[in-house]
């Protein structure tokens, strides 16, 4: 410990000590953290190993999935958890899941934020203890921490009142006071309504995530505005059929049961940008899944923050969230230029993740804005594949392309005119981005991945048009995830058809985050992915290398059975 205890802002109360696990990279608990072991699963992560139970985990914030909450709350119930969180930075997803599980389970930790110098000192310290906002020795009697600044009473409108006197049911009563006691956290001054949401928190974590499902569908409440669901763990109408053990696909199903219960549409999508109801621009939202968080903000121009998982329900609950981040028009400026070094004529489909996952990790929680892109026309799909792969390395919620996003028609107007810091990338940069994502070195290839997120109808077409007059080689597997919605429009214009000659299949409901034995098999063989998102969280999620490929690429890797050699033209060497 430092000569001197550290005061910080106390996030959430209480008291903890261990040995102290410090990193300066910020860490995705989904995906990055085992909620039952504590172990660190993350392989690009530096703590990767290294066990955060009964630990003070000091990083200067999360990252990545909004399911982080989730897995603070199983791991708080499980009692696996750390002692302590301390932050540097802003932190959501993982302190409003502290407060979720302690309103609705009962058990906490201290979570705290200390400024950059305080943060810094506790590096290489072998242990602390965590008292309310005060870090200190073991065994010390901690000072006083100042007295909180009292915020101003948030204002209720009387539905509000009529919601917290029960007349909703007790669900959306207790939704209410954690989406107030959120708004406290935020720093918000009011709410405002929201009209329709997306429940990324839909899925079976472990015993505490459909107990928290079960409890609130018991109280009778329902949502208060169109709200849709996220993938599952499983497809529900197959996975018996392609062995997966009830142990997963009983508990799935209750808990998509559960939400249906609550009012929640069983859309089971992770791109939810591509149902005929998506949101318009400007329209304010309550929406979980980091990769649709980030579209719906930057490509779509609608309004939400990077909701909790939870925290996404209970504002569907209340049709209330904290007026607070992205939510209000100066939070989404950008505080940093990213200038593209890359001529137009070698952008390919594969540039889009990689570059997304480079931004994202010179922008850890800032919001970007490119530049040098103007004349690349993206696709909607492009962006699609980049908003995931900066929502695996960021925690930032939205990003800006100028003469692209539609809050980026220049410059000035992305970053509100202010000065910000500028970050150069090249094609340098870019290709030692590609070398950490290509994390196999197998030749072999057994599985081709695809739809992380979810196939959009344009990518089955280009897909079945590049597997048109072939077939996939013996032992190997393409298989694309989508949406029902669009697998049932590219069913209809023969897309599914001529993917399956060639040797695919699909699934819907799920993501590859989630897949694991049977639906990928045990095997030394490396496995091939168009997706930077599942590139990043594929290694800990099977145990098995990955390589990042254009699509031409994966095709061509599934006839033959061995890694194509890389085709995208900006790669440099």
């Amino acid at each position: 410990m430092p000569a001197a205890a550290l005061v910080g802002e106390c996030l959430v109360p209480g008291t903890g000590s261990g040995d102290v696990l410090f990193s300066d990279v910020p860490l995705s608990f989904m995906g990055g953290v085992d909620p039952f072991t504590g172990m660190v699963t993350d392989i690009h992560h530096p703590l990767h190993g290294a066990c955060v139970s009964g630990r003070v985990l000091v990083i200067p914030s999360g990252r990545g999935s909004c399911s982080g909450s989730g897995v603070i709350v199983e791991m708080l119930v499980h009692g696996s958890a750390p002692a302590a969180l301390v932050f540097s930075h802003h932190e959501s997803i993982l302190t409003l899941g502290v407060v979720i599980a302690r309103e609705l389970f009962g058990p906490s930790i201290p979570v705290l934020r200390l400024a950059g110098d305080d943060f810094a000192a506790l590096r290489g310290t072998a242990s602390a203890a965590v008292t309310d906002g005060v870090v200190h020795a073991v065994g010390s009697v901690p000072p006083s921490a100042p007295d909180d600044v009292q915020q101003p009473a948030i204002p209720l409108t009387a539905d509000d009142e009529r919601i917290l006197a029960g007349e909703y049911g007790e669900g959306a009563r207790t939704a209410m006071r954690i989406v107030l006691e959120a708004a406290r956290l935020e720093g918000a001054t009011d709410l405002l309504d929201v009209e329709m949401g997306h429940i990324d928190g839909c899925f079976y974590q472990g015993p505490a995530s459909l107990a928290l499902a079960q409890r609130l569908a018991a109280t009778g409440s329902t949502v208060r505005v169109p709200t849709t669901m996220n993938a599952l763990l499983v497809d529900r109408r197959r996975w018996r059929d392609l062995g997966v053990s009830p142990d997963v696909g009983e508990p799935s199903d209750l808990m998509a049961d559960a939400l249906v219960t609550l009012g929640v549409q069983p859309s089971y999508t992770c791109a939810p940008y591509l149902l005929a109801t998506r949101p318009r621009f400007a329209q304010q939202i309550v929406w979980a899944e980091s990769n649709a968080v980030v579209y719906a903000n930057s490509v779509l121009g609608a309004r939400t923050m990077k909701y909790p998982d939870y925290l996404d329900l209970l504002v569907a609950l209340t049709g209330r969230a904290p007026a607070t981040s992205t939510h209000l028009p100066l939070a989404r400026r950008a505080t940093v230029r990213v200038d593209v070094d890359v001529p137009g004529a070698l952008l390919d489909d594969a540039l889009w993740p990689t570059l997304g996952y480079l931004v994202g990790s010179v922008a850890p929680h800032e919001i970007p804005v490119l530049t040098g892109l103007q004349d690349a026309a993206p696709t909607d799909d492009d962006l699609k594949a980049f908003g995931a792969a900066f929502a695996t390395t960021s925690a930032a919620p939205m990003f800006h392309i100028v003469g692209v996003t539609p809050e980026a028609a220049g410059l000035e107007e992305a970053t509100a005119g202010a000065d910000v810091r500028v970050v150069t990338v090249d094609r340098a940069d870019l290709t030692r981005t590609w070398a950490e994502l290509n994390s196999a070195t197998a030749e072999h290839v057994d599985l081709v991945s695809l739809g992380n997120p979810h196939f959009s109808l344009t990518e089955c077409g280009t897909l079945a048009d590049l597997c048109d007059g072939r077939r996939a080689a013996d032992g190997v597997r393409l298989v694309v995830t989508c949406g029902r919605d669009v697998f049932e429009q590219a069913s209809a214009a023969g897309h599914v058809a001529r993917v399956e000659r060639f040797g695919g299949t699909f699934l819907n409901d799920t993501c590859w985050c989630f897949l694991a034995a049977p639906v990928v098999p045990d095997s030394d063989a490396a496995i091939v992915t168009s997706s930077g998102k599942y590139a990043h969280y594929g290694p800990a999620a099977v145990g098995r290398g990955l390589y990042l490929r254009n699509l031409r690429d994966c095709v061509e890797t599934a006839a033959t059975g061995r890694i194509a050699t890389p085709s995208s033209p900006w790669l440099q060497g």
